[in-house]
């Protein structure tokens, strides 16, 4: 018997932003099925609209929406340890990086060799690929929405958290990025008597 996708529905239980005062509470699963909306929607925009003049190389949406899905799975057995302590110094990241590549390992461990073999290159991807850098950009994508929202209803708990991650978003310099921000972002500010 493997426990493997009984891991993973336990993604609901982890809860995002937990030092943050949430009026509205997210957790990996909802999370990670966002960033996988975005990651496919900006490798669609990547290889057909953002007009790349060859320097982005094309990306499968497909792939990319699978390797979302899955980014945060470790999660599970780590729990969702908070950015500033992530990223508190370059030691901790490290560990933090060693702690998650356990998790993953532990989660593919429960997997009978033919399919462990098929989820490892999902569970721990290449994050040198383009593919990687575009789910990672969908991933920071995701928060900063996720603050959009919360200042939308007025909880001025993410107003920092919101100009960091848009910080980090412009930073990325992908022209997909840029579309999406300008073309699709400003709507998740907006009331639903508003998209009407």
């Amino acid at each position: 018997m493997s426990h493997f996708f009984a891991y993973l529905s336990r993604m609901r239980h982890i809860r995002r932003w937990s030092l943050m005062r949430n009026s509205l509470p997210e957790n990996d699963l909802e999370h990670a099925g966002l960033t996988a909306i975005l990651a496919h929607a900006l490798a669609v925009i990547r290889n057909d609209l953002a007009g790349s003049s060859g320097s982005e190389a094309r990306v499968d949406p497909d792939r990319c929406a699978t390797l979302a899905l899955y980014h945060d799975v470790s999660e599970v057995i780590t729990g969702d340890i908070a950015t500033p302590i992530k990223y508190f110094n370059p030691g901790i990241a490290a560990a933090h990086r060693e702690i998650e590549r356990a998790a993953q390992g532990k989660l593919l461990s429960m997997l009978p060799p033919p399919l462990a073999g098929r989820y490892r290159d999902i569970v721990q991807p290449d994050t040198s690929s383009e593919e990687w850098r575009v789910v990672k950009a969908a991933d920071n994508l995701a928060a900063y929405l996720k603050c959009v929202e919360e200042l939308a209803v007025g909880n001025k708990e993410f107003l920092k958290a919101s100009q960091a991650t848009l910080s980090k978003v412009m930073a990325l310099g992908m022209p997909e990025v840029d579309l999406f921000m300008r073309e699709y972002a400003p709507s998740f500010g907006l009331a639903l008597d508003e998209l009407n």
